[in-house]
């Protein structure tokens, strides 16, 4: 799944209000809040994303994961290319979202 849709699907969960039609940008417009939405980039975006779907963060030394509430686990071992802990918490967590807005449909 690319990022965009990661995004958008992430988006509905978290009830967000964005211009779907503007397909230029890597984050979404946040029609309600008049600026971009990318919690795949800013850390702010992503911890609201994550208390607002009630979506648990535990980060460990050798097991990194996010659980949601509706149970679904996604280690972010699989991210180990990536060396900021911080990027690979922010793709989990939208990775979780994503998946409770697939719920939703």
């Amino acid at each position: 799944m690319d990022d965009r849709t990661l995004l958008e699907l992430a988006a509905k969960a978290a009830g967000v209000d964005y211009d779907k039609t503007d397909s230029c940008h890597v984050g979404l417009w946040y029609v309600s809040a008049g600026g971009w939405w990318n919690p795949l980039t800013d850390d702010g975006d992503a911890l609201r994303l994550a208390v607002n779907l009630g979506i648990d963060v535990m980060v460990g030394d050798g097991t990194k994961f996010v659980t949601t509430r509706s149970q679904i686990t996604y280690s972010i071992n699989e991210y180990t290319y990536m060396q900021d802990k911080y990027v690979a918490t922010r793709r989990a967590i939208v990775r979780a979202a994503a998946e409770i807005g697939k719920e939703s449909t």
